[in-house]
């Protein structure tokens, strides 16, 4: 078997190739993917595909290929659809704690201890994160199982094995809780690291909310039980029934009539029933729902509907009549051309001065501000105060 040389190998052959494999993992639920399927999408060429297999990206079989199990863990982890619950890995990371806690007590080296610290902070960061990707992977499951699985005895031993990864599940928060709380309580106060009490906070809230969402999970696995046990009875009933009329005994071993003429129900009245909605991954990937899509299909009759927009009223014409608006502007160009060839303070000047409109004392004293503000190197301003109308100007002259 040969191996990739570097990341950057591994990447490469990923890039390269990433139709063929994107088109297996999203056919990964079928039974098998031909080879010559696999050859469409790498243009013939058998060289690119037992590149691959040379170095276990995928594995052959006969005339089948399917993605290695290792790559193909690693693609559902990272993309959060994989169906395998691993409870053993947050023992481990707990233990993994436990291990280094124990360690950076007996350590007498600050560097060596700090190492075992961090060790700490990663294994406590993925057990929240481990947590909770088992938990999404547990409902997707419970729901996957009683929508999809037809024996209704499998189904039944599946929901009830995946209870027990629930109680598992359970049991490991607890465990974590306990160990952050009551078991390594002197090691998390005399650790004094501001990151790791962030992340105490955080594996608390991840905890939480786990715990929060078993109970839902707890809910409604006891939910699709209860409905696989009523829907056994069922049939198990008309199974009885059937064998007995087949053996026209149903009269003689039954007291089904009395039973019948005692029923006051309303002949209309609906049974109870348990609709189920197809998980979209099961509509996308199996091909007998596929080809019930298309049956339905040919029965949808797409209604092309005309559709009258109201139109509008006409627009009056005096909307359309064009209307001049005056603005008359203040050039201070202008006025600062004058104040410079007159003798007066800035402020007398422009009090004075025969403006295109006659301004406010407001804008006067705008004009007057503008203007130190824009030509402050032509003006001298002295240390003169006056007052106008109970504003204070300062005596302004030109150099």
């Amino acid at each position: 078997m040969t191996k990739f040389s570097s990341i950057r190998e591994l990447f490469s052959a990923f890039y390269k190739e990433q139709e063929l494999l994107d088109e297996m993992f999203k056919k990964r639920k079928l039974p098998s993917y031909k080879y010559e399927y696999a050859l469409e999408l790498v243009d013939n060429q058998n060289s690119r595909i037992q590149y691959l297999i040379d170095r276990s990206v995928i594995s052959e079989n006969s005339n089948f290929i399917e993605i290695d199990d290792l790559f193909l863990q690693f693609f559902e982890q990272v993309l959060e659809v994989n169906e395998d619950i691993n409870t053993s890995y947050i023992n481990e990371n707990i233990q993994n704690v436990k291990q280094n806690i124990s360690y950076y007590f007996d350590e007498s080296n600050e560097q060596r201890k700090y190492n075992y610290l961090r060790i700490i902070k990663n294994t406590l960061k993925k057990i929240g994160i481990v947590t909770l990707r088992n938990i999404i992977d547990l409902k997707r499951n419970v729901e996957t199982t009683f929508k999809n699985e037809s024996n209704y005895k499998i189904k039944r031993s599946k929901l009830e094995n995946l209870d027990k990864k629930r109680e598992y599940i359970k049991s490991l928060i607890d465990q974590t809780r306990k160990l952050i709380s009551e078991d390594e309580r002197t090691f998390f106060k005399s650790a004094l690291d501001e990151e790791l009490n962030q992340i105490i906070i955080q594996i608390k809230n991840q905890l939480s909310k786990s715990t929060h969402n078993l109970i839902e999970i707890e809910k409604q696995i006891i939910n699709f039980l209860n409905q696989i046990e009523y829907q056994n009875k069922i049939a198990e009933k008309l199974r009885q029934i059937k064998y007995l009329k087949d053996q026209f005994i149903l009269e003689t071993s039954t007291n089904y009539k009395s039973v019948l003429s005692q029923n006051n129900s309303v002949i209309f009245e609906p049974n109870p029933s348990y609709p189920l909605n197809l998980s979209l991954e099961y509509l996308q990937t199996d091909e007998d729902a596929f080809a019930s899509i298309k049956k339905v299909a040919k029965h949808i009759v797409n209604k092309v509907v005309n559709l009258k927009w109201p139109i509008a009223d006409k627009i009056a014409s005096e909307y359309l009549e064009n209307q001049t608006e005056e603005e008359i502007q203040i050039n201070l160009e202008e006025i600062k051309n004058g104040f410079v060839a007159s003798s007066y303070n800035l402020f007398e000047f422009i009090l004075n001065y025969h403006f295109p409109r006659e301004p406010s004392f407001d804008e006067q004293i705008t004009i007057f501000c503008q203007l130190i503000s824009q030509y402050e190197d032509i003006f001298k301003i002295t240390d003169e105060y006056k007052i106008k109308k109970g504003i204070e100007y300062v005596i302004v002259y030109a150099k």
